[in-house]
């Protein structure tokens, strides 16, 4: 029932969203009507995509999810990009991280462990991805460490390294993807074996491919919508552009992919969760982040890996924590408990933080 509320009822906010825009309603009524739509548009961007990569086979589907799996969140940064909110981009990478390893895996670990005493999953996988993600921050932590050991250096230095860590960081993940898919595809097979299983029934190609192509449509007409009236209405609801970029916008876009994980979870296929939500961590710092920054620099904005500093401290602990407590490939309600008290305390820091 919620889900039919979530999926189709939100829906209605699409509309709204537009009619408030074209009467010149008050800016935060648009910016929440307009990301109460891209909820649902979210969730259906997220169930087109896995339909369609039913069909397309396990390496062109595993290719396809890879790619479109943070489509919101891409859209919602190039939105926010092209609008100069350039800080609230790279916010809103680092919230998707944050949310993703916090929010996502404590939640899915926390409402498991209440109806499974302990869950299991691949430590091997486990491993893996800790190595990825350590990797990542290493990659993101080397901007920002040059421009503070050297303030002179100058930002076209700071955004020439940012393109050459970000083409590395697309390098490592394409490598990553031949790694899950091609040759060590037996580690992950439990994984797909889940994923087959949540999909195994007959799927309307044109459709999903239809329903893709107008989700995503849909997704940049209102993420534009939000994004235009995001300084007015910050302002409006006194919220720092800051929490607005770690906290809310990395909700919106990853509502979908947080209700699949924690669902699956409390299924005891905790396999395929810690997939959804580490996965779309190692997206976002791999693949979105990099695409940003080279986009930024073809588009001539000012964009880098130069993050601010307590958002880089925030990313270390959550994915050190995360690290720590995925390490033995089990699971249990207290280790949910720790994570979503460690993403309370850093959203609570965020909140009161100074803006930019």
């Amino acid at each position: 029932m919620l889900n039919k509320i979530f999926s189709y009822g939100f829906l209605v906010f699409i509309p709204i969203s537009i009619v408030a825009h074209w009467l010149g309603w008050n800016p935060a009524l648009i910016f929440i009507a307009s990301g109460l739509a891209i909820l649902p548009l979210a969730g259906w961007l997220s169930t087109a995509t896995e339909e369609v990569a039913v069909v397309l086979g396990p390496s062109l589907g595993g290719l396809l999810n890879a790619t479109f799996g943070n489509m919101t969140e891409l859209i919602i940064a190039i939105a926010a990009l092209r609008g100069g909110f350039v800080q609230v981009v790279k916010a809103s990478l680092t919230g998707s991280i944050i949310g993703n390893l916090l929010l996502v895996m404590g939640l899915s670990m926390f409402l498991g462990g209440l109806r499974y005493k302990e869950q299991s999953f691949e430590p091997r996988i486990a491993s893996v991805n800790a190595s990825i993600m350590s990797l990542a921050v290493f990659a993101i932590l080397l901007p920002t460490a040059l421009n503070l050991s050297s303030p002179y250096i100058g930002e076209a230095v700071i955004q020439k390294l940012s393109v050459a860590v970000a083409i590395v960081l697309v390098v490592v993940y394409g490598s990553s993807l031949l790694f899950s898919m091609k040759t060590h595809s037996y580690i992950y097979d439990v994984s797909v074996a889940a994923q087959e299983e949540e999909s195994n029934h007959g799927v309307n190609l044109p459709l999903w491919i239809t329903v893709l192509l107008l989700a995503t449509v849909a997704v940049a007409i209102e993420s534009e919508l939000l994004v235009g009236t995001l300084e007015e209405a910050t302002t409006t609801l006194g919220l720092s552009e800051l929490f607005t970029g770690v906290i809310l916008l990395p909700i919106i876009g990853n509502a979908a992919e947080h209700a699949t994980a924690v669902t699956v979870a409390m299924k005891n296929k905790m396999e395929l969760s810690m997939s959804v939500a580490v996965g779309s961590s190692m997206q976002i710092a791999l693949f979105v982040a990099p695409c940003v920054v080279i986009l930024g620099w073809l588009l001539g904005k000012p964009m880098d890996l130069n993050f601010n500093l307590f958002e880089l401290l925030a990313v270390g602990i959550s994915v050190l924590i995360a690290n720590s407590i995925s390490s033995d490939g089990q699971s249990n309600w207290l280790e949910g408990l720790l994570l979503l008290s460690t993403y309370l305390i850093l959203g609570f820091s965020f909140y009161f933080l100074p803006n930019f």
